[in-house]
């Protein structure tokens, strides 16, 4: 079996526009598991928002998050590795969104943090019930527990146009500025990306990256499928994506990826 490792992107990908994994997506990925390859979901979300598939699915190992700032073991909950933010050096961007009206929230591995939580409105609750997240009052820095791993800007597409242009003229040394979908703007550890944090879990699983699949929709993803052996677009993927990846599939809502499992994984055990 060539592909050992299968990466899989969490929303626009794996999931339809109505955050759905479909019965059949989730069938085949059982499938191919059971045959012996292992499956990471390699996403922007948080663990307690993408575990639940992989226990849908039945799957064991890990999850890469945060667009690679943390890996987790899903069965002990044990932080593989984690890039850590420093937050005096993220003060500014916070000061920023604060005078500019841009909604941000921190997150560490495991726990997400909205200075004025009691005060969010419904439509701020209701994305973050989307990806499974109940928000926490952000603290002083001094009275977090646990590592930042990643702060995410979030509103309209034009204004995330806007901030993601201004903020890209900054000093950005520390940091990664990415664009994690149309509605948002990640910030994370320099060095951290999926691509990254993909590559570490293969060497730790002493696999090479010509066994590796990876299977994305946005720009967070680029990094990953320039990666990994085989690397596949998601048909609803903006054109920079597309040009990244060796392979176009089918759209999220048309189960591209369980068209692009079956043509590479699963037809070819059968053979």
């Amino acid at each position: 079996m060539k592909y050992k490792l299968i990466a899989l992107d969490v929303d626009g990908t794996l999931l339809n526009d109505n955050h759905e994994l479909t019965p059949a997506t989730a069938e085949t990925i059982k499938k191919i598991a059971e045959q012996g390859t292992e499956i990471v979901l390699c996403t922007g979300r948080a663990p307690g928002s993408s575990i639940p598939f992989m226990k849908q699915i039945g799957l064991d190992g890990y999850i890469i998050t945060h667009n690679g700032a943390a890996t987790v073991n899903i069965q002990t909950l044990e932080v593989v590795h984690e890039f850590e933010l420093n937050p005096l050096a993220l003060t500014p961007y916070l000061d920023y969104c604060r005078e500019n009206g841009v909604h941000f929230d921190v997150n560490t591995t495991f726990a997400l943090y909205v200075q004025g939580a009691a005060g969010l409105s419904q439509e701020a609750l209701d994305l973050y019930k989307q990806f499974l997240v109940v928000p926490k009052e952000l603290p002083r820095w001094a009275d977090l527990s646990e590592p930042i791993v990643k702060v995410t800007l979030t509103g309209q597409k034009d204004e995330m146009d806007q901030v993601h242009a201004e903020l890209s003229k900054w000093d950005n040394s520390e940091f990664t500025i990415l664009r994690s979908g149309d509605f948002f703007i990640d910030i994370t550890h320099k060095d951290s990306s999926k691509g990254a944090a993909l590559q570490k879990l293969a060497e730790k699983r002493g696999i090479t990256a010509d066994n590796v699949m990876a299977i994305g929709n946005y720009y967070n993803d680029i990094s990953m499928l320039t990666y990994a052996g085989l690397s596949i677009a998601m048909d609803n993927s903006p054109l920079e994506v597309k040009a990244a990846a060796k392979e176009v599939t089918a759209s999220n809502n048309e189960e591209g990826v369980r068209l692009a499992l079956e043509k590479h994984c699963l037809e070819q055990s059968l053979l």
